[in-house]
């Protein structure tokens, strides 16, 4: 491009003088002379011209046309739009590049706050302003502090020690615990991470409180077996036949509420942990009944009046040894805890979306406030009560990891002093043609 300049600024002075020539040998020296300083000063205008249009479009707006040139202005406009044309597409690729990461960033599970030195507010993702309830478009260039003042918070930004996560009860959002973790980065800039740990805190409690209740619920009974034991061991003569048989019948049934409460968990394992247990098997239903029924009457021992009623589908389709689990759980949840001389009715039914097996109690009944809890493991309305009859508190805990791998519910119906209702209900798919 410049070789073109000088070439067309040689060419020019060569047109000039091949015009001033002539006139210098046919008219005079002088004319000759006006004419060449006539076409330098024409020459000199018209670059001034387009020297003017270019500086015009250097103060107007970035995205204005190149202006349109003649001659060597042409060459030159032309070198400028391809470079402004490199650069809008430079531009556009990282604006591009830009909405993606700005799209990854609100895509985060987590939340992202980027702040500078200073603690003011660069940028942050949606779920960052729904942890803090923020708000993207009038929150930047605010300081983090002024918008979160828990004083955790504040403390641990002011400490500057981000080696270890802040764990931040948020008073934004009950029962919301935050993982907060600061990221330092670039020059003086910030990464702020908060993570929503409530549900991890939630199994963790429930962890807790899982070992605590195995871990009770054994040592009750194995203190009674190992107490007898023990003193059997010690003097066995010492005791009266009857006695000694009194107490190995003692041991024998703690040994068998513990081997009912292991059995249990490793129902309840093998449910939570999805076995690869056939859900397909077609189950006769009401010769499954007619077990449940026996069983309950001789966990009865005659003390209530359990009659079966059957009239819904003869078949359904899922696990048997899943089924006859759930099913004899509610019949025998519903013996423990009705009082001598009540009834317990087991119903087979259709319902308008498929089947129902019910089991109806005279019981003591349930509150309204114990009824959302009633699935959770080793949750006992009365705890005294529960061991007494020799309950584990797994049995719905049970019921409900089956009812889940059936695509079932179940549906409780209870008033305290009036008995209950439980329906463990099976989609219209459970049931064959």
């Amino acid at each position: 491009m410049v070789k073109a300049v000088w070439l067309r600024a040689f060419f020019f002075l060569f047109l000039l003088c091949a015009v001033t020539g002539p006139v210098w040998l046919f008219v005079g020296r002088q004319q000759a002379w006006e004419t060449f300083c006539g076409g330098l000063l024409l020459y000199l205008l018209y670059h001034l011209w387009f020297l003017a249009k270019l500086m015009r479009w250097l103060r107007g707006p970035l995205d204005a046309r190149v202006p349109a040139g003649w001659g060597i202005w042409e060459v030159a406009f032309a070198g400028l739009h391809r470079r402004v044309r490199i650069r809008l597409e430079q531009q556009h690729s990282l604006a591009r590049a830009l909405e993606r990461f700005r799209l990854a960033g609100e895509a985060l599970p987590d939340g992202v706050v980027v702040f500078n030195r200073h603690r003011q507010i660069d940028g942050l993702n949606a779920q960052a302003a729904a942890h803090f309830n923020l708000n993207p478009a009038t929150d930047r260039g605010q300081p983090v502090t002024n918008l979160i003042r828990q004083p955790e918070m504040v403390s641990y930004l002011s400490a500057g020690q981000f080696d270890e996560p802040l764990l931040l009860q948020n008073d934004l959002h009950k029962g919301q615990t935050l993982q907060i973790q600061v990221i330092p980065y670039g020059d003086d800039q910030n990464l702020l991470i908060s993570r929503d740990i409530s549900q991890l805190e939630r199994l963790e409690n429930m962890r807790r409180d899982f070992v605590a209740n195995v871990s009770h619920e054994l040592k009750t009974p194995l203190t009674v077996v190992s107490g007898f034991v023990e003193m059997l061991v010690d003097d066995f003569d010492a005791y009266p036949r009857e006695d000694a048989l009194h107490y190995l019948r003692l041991v024998q049934e703690q040994s068998g509420r513990m081997q009912h409460l292991i059995d249990d968990l490793l129902t309840l394992s093998a449910l939570e942990t999805g076995s690869l247990t056939p859900l397909d098997e077609r189950v006769e239903v009401p010769a499954l009944l007619a077990s449940i029924q026996q069983e309950a009457q001789a966990l009865s021992a005659g003390r209530h009046q359990i009659s079966l009623v059957c009239d819904g589908p003869p078949v359904l389709l899922g696990c048997a040894n899943e089924l006859r689990s759930a099913f004899g759980n509610l019949a025998s949840n519903a013996v423990r805890y009705t009082p001598d001389g009540g009834r317990v009715e087991l119903i087979w039914q259709r319902i308008a979306d498929g089947a129902a097996f019910t089991v109806a109690d005279s019981g003591i009944g349930i509150a309204p406030q114990h009824i959302p809890r009633l699935t959770e493991r080793f949750y006992r309305v009365d705890r005294s009560r529960s061991r007494e009859t020799g309950g584990t508190g797994l049995g719905l805990a049970i019921v409900k990891h089956v009812l889940t791998r059936h695509q079932g519910r179940l549906e409780v119906e209870s008033e305290a002093g009036k008995g209950s209702r439980f329906s463990a209900c099976f989609p219209a798919l459970r049931i064959p043609d």
